[in-house]
C-alpha cells in the first residue's frame, strides 16, 4: 500500500522491483574511479572496468571516452596495449610532415610591394593586391555583368570566350531573392578588357555616340509608324461613318415604256434606276 492509501496488484509491484533492479545495476556500471589514479578500482565490485576492443584493452573512463590500458613489462616500464606506434599513427605521422614540408608561395602586392600569401581579390579574381591596400569603393570595386555590358558595350562572348576569361563571384539578388544569382566582375579587369576589345577610349566613347544614334533613329522610326498607324485608324472611322449615312434618292423625270406598259425613273445623285407601274 502507497502513502496516499492506494493498493498496488501484483503485477504492478513486479515492474517496480524489476526498475528499481534495472536502475541499481545502472548506477554500479557509472560509479568508477578516475583513470588518472594509481588503480582504477571500481567502488561497487572492486574490479577494473575494462573493455576490450578488437583485441586491445580499454579503460572505460566513465567521461565519455576511453583510454587504453596500460601494461607493466618484464623490466618495470609501461607500455600501451598493443602496438607501441600503430599503422595509422605512422601514416598520420607522415601527412603532418609532408604538409609541414610544402613550402609557401608569396605573392608581392601590385600597389604596396608587400609580400603576402593570401588576399580577398587575388583568391577571387587572381589580382595580386593586399587586403591593406584593396579600394573597394575605387579601382577595385565590383561591377554586375549587365552593368558591364552596357557601360563597356561588352558581349558574352568577351567575358566567357577571350582569353583569359574573366573571373567573377556570384551573389544573391538583392532586388528579389528568388531571381538567378549576380556575377559581379572586378572593375579593374573589365576596364582592361574593354581597352583589349575596342583599342582606345575615343574608340568606346564613338562606339557609345553611334549607339546612341541608332538609338534615336529607331525612336523616330517607331513615333512616325505608330502616328501613320493613328491616321489610317482615323480615316477608316471616316470612311464608315461616311458610308453607313442615310441617302436619300432624287429622281428625274418619269419615262413611259410602251411594250412593257410602265415607267421608268433614275437617281440625279447615283445610278439607281427604278422601274415601276402606274395605277
Amino acid at each position: 500500500m502507497s502513502s496516499t492509501g492506494r493498493v498496488f496488484t501484483e503485477a504492478e509491484k513486479a515492474r517496480m522491483e524489476r526498475n528499481r533492479i534495472k536502475a541499481l545495476h545502472l548506477r554500479q556500471a557509472k560509479l568508477v574511479a578516475h583513470p588518472y589514479q594509481k588503480k582504477n578500482v571500481n567502488s561497487a565490485d572492486g574490479e577494473e572496468s575494462v573493455i576490450k576492443v578488437q583485441g586491445t584493452k580499454y579503460i572505460d573512463s566513465g567521461g565519455g571516452f576511453l583510454l587504453e590500458q596500460p601494461v607493466i613489462s618484464t623490466n618495470g616500464q609501461a607500455i600501451t596495449a598493443g602496438k607501441e606506434i600503430s599503422d595509422s599513427n605512422t601514416e598520420a605521422a607522415k601527412v603532418l610532415n609532408d604538409a609541414l614540408s610544402i613550402p609557401v608561395t608569396f605573392e608581392e602586392c601590385l600597389d604596396c610591394g608587400d609580400a603576402f600569401v593570401e588576399s580577398y581579390l587575388f583568391s577571387n579574381f587572381g589580382h595580386a593586391v593586399c587586403d591593406k591596400c584593396r579600394d573597394q569603393d575605387g579601382r577595385h570595386a565590383l561591377i554586375t555583368r549587365t552593368e558591364a555590358k552596357a557601360e563597356y558595350l561588352l558581349k558574352d562572348c568577351d567575358f566567357d570566350r577571350r582569353e583569359p576569361p574573366l573571373r567573377y563571384i556570384s551573389r544573391k539578388n538583392p532586388h528579389n531573392v528568388r531571381w538567378g544569382e549576380m556575377k559581379l566582375y572586378l572593375l579593374l579587369q573589365v576596364e582592361r578588357r574593354a581597352m583589349e576589345v575596342w583599342g582606345s577610349e575615343e574608340e568606346l566613347s564613338r562606339q557609345h555616340e553611334l549607339l546612341e544614334e541608332k538609338r534615336e533613329v529607331t525612336k523616330v522610326k517607331k513615333y512616325n509608324k505608330q502616328m501613320k498607324q493613328l491616321r489610317m485608324e482615323m480615316r477608316s472611322s471616316l470612311f464608315t461613318k461616311e458610308t453607313k449615312s442615310t441617302h436619300e434618292h432624287e429622281f428625274g423625270a418619269d419615262t413611259y415604256n410602251e411594250e412593257d406598259d410602265n415607267y421608268t425613273h433614275t437617281c440625279l445623285k447615283c445610278p439607281y434606276t427604278e422601274t415601276y407601274e402606274k395605277m
